[in-house]
């Protein structure tokens, strides 16, 4: 055998030998993990799970509610999809490991309660809450702002995991209010404007924030009985409890015959056919409000 013949027959043996290694390398790498898309996850890690007393033990994020680890949500927002709890869920800080309340699978209505997301990170969503952060009466100074600068915040947030929610609904319209204008606009699909009545000077209509359609309900009391009040998840940055009462400051969007002028107390007043409009979108439907 010549000298190139054995260098030859030595390459295909050396082939041959990294080619079985190669094979038990391989052979013995364990199968990727695919995460499915449904994000069905464990307990992450540092993330301890709460049980069922310290879940309860949470204060509920619901539309009376105050609950001062709450993240302000000030500004637009973006969402395309609404969705239910599955089951009672726990919210957490910015830091996505300081359990700060809790949010009910079923709201005040005994309806399912709606979520929606205006921000992710890997696992975890950011989404508005129906809760305050604070009271606007909390330290507040002849300019209407408190001891920290500004304006009580007129709508919430704070982070879950994703894999909390279920039953998602596409959002593709969204409702937008100017103060300065006294317009509703939804834009998306059918885009139209309506004038409407908007806050009165001493109970103004927050702008500057985004919110969302979180229910429907008639109310006798508040002279609502035959047309759907429709309540976003936002609140009064002006007053407690402009209103009176105990509705946590909500700011709504109903029905009134004189549909115009700054008179309101922060709710939006609209005529029917508008109403009826904002009454065909699902819940969850982001509503901007403008200055």
């Amino acid at each position: 055998m010549t000298q190139r013949r054995v260098a030859a027959a030595l390459a295909i043996l050396l082939a041959a030998a990294a080619g079985l290694s190669l094979l038990h390398v391989l052979a013995a790498r364990p199968e990727p993990v695919i995460r499915a898309q449904s994000r069905q996850l464990g307990v992450l890690p540092g993330l301890s799970k709460l049980s069922a007393a310290q879940l309860a033990a949470l204060p509920e994020a619901r539309y009376d509610a105050v609950i001062a680890a709450l993240l302000p949500a000030a500004g637009a927002a973006d969402a395309d999809t609404a969705y239910r709890l599955k089951k009672d869920t726990v919210v957490y800080a910015a830091d996505r490991a300081t359990p700060t309340a809790r949010l009910a699978a079923r709201d005040f209505l005994g309806e399912p309660s709606v979520v929606v997301p205006v921000e992710s990170s890997g696992d975890w969503l950011r989404v508005l809450t129906p809760a305050r952060q604070r009271l606007p009466s909390t330290g507040a100074n002849s300019a209407g702002t408190n001891s920290l600068g500004a304006l009580a915040p007129a709508q919430t947030s704070a982070w879950l995991r994703a894999d909390s929610l279920s039953s998602p609904t596409m959002l593709v319209s969204r409702i937008i209010v100017s103060v300065s204008a006294q317009t509703l606009r939804i834009i998306g699909v059918g885009n139209r404007t309506w004038p409407v009545g908007v806050g009165a000077p001493g109970t103004p209509t927050p702008v500057g924030v985004t919110g969302y359609l979180q229910a429907r309900y008639r109310d006798a009391a508040q002279g609502q009985a035959e047309h759907p009040i429709q309540l976003t998840s936002l609140h009064s940055t002006a007053a407690d409890e402009p209103f009176g009462g105990n509705d946590g400051g909500l700011i709504g969007i109903h029905f009134q015959a004189s549909a115009s002028g700054a008179r309101s107390h922060g709710c939006i007043r609209v005529p029917l056919e508008a109403l009826a409009a904002v009454d065909a979108l699902p819940l969850g439907t982001l509503i901007t409000i403008e200055g």
